[in-house]
């Protein structure tokens, strides 16, 4: 018994020769074109101008927070010192700056000592500290207190407020 092959139909779709396929759309040139093109120039330019405005504001934020000569220039400081590849670091910082941002009144300025860098490193070796540790300053730069090791931000704000009112 010899099983007995199906016919196929034809396809209702016929396929065309590739000298007949649909060439692709001519670009409008003119008027339509024109106001499309500045359309989406204008849209490239506000995205690109943002992106730019955004990363020019995150270098000024990270530059002028790792300037250690911030230090004594009358305003009270909190130094971090810190490594950016230790998860406790990591942890501090953002519970340095949630106290921070809790303190109501005048606030201390905010530093970091990056261990990493050659500047960071000579700051926390003449302090004789290492990472996760916050460096309590006065307005004239004299240490007030040394904060070693993972702290909650209430204990934080408690520190940081005894510090300004000095």
């Amino acid at each position: 018994m010899r099983k007995q092959a199906k016919s196929r139909k034809p396809s209702a779709k016929k396929s065309k020769p590739a000298s007949q396929a649909a060439a692709p759309e001519p670009v409008d040139t003119g008027r339509r074109g024109f106001i499309s093109s500045m359309r989406n120039g204008a849209i490239g330019l506000v995205a690109v101008g943002g992106l730019g405005a955004f990363v020019v504001h995150l270098y000024q934020s990270t530059s002028h927070e790792h300037d250690l000569s911030r230090v004594g220039n009358g305003t009270a400081s909190v130094v971090q010192i810190h490594d950016p590849q230790c998860q406790l670091c990591l942890a501090l910082q953002k519970k340095t700056r949630q106290a921070l941002a809790s303190l109501d009144g005048d606030k201390p300025g905010y530093v970091i000592a990056d261990i990493r860098t050659d500047r960071g490193l000579q700051f926390a070796n003449k302090h004789g500290v290492k990472h996760v540790t916050l460096l309590l300053f006065d307005k004239a730069g004299k240490l007030q207190q040394v904060i070693n090791g993972q702290r909650g931000s209430g204990e934080l704000r408690q520190a940081f407020a005894r510090l300004v009112a000095r």
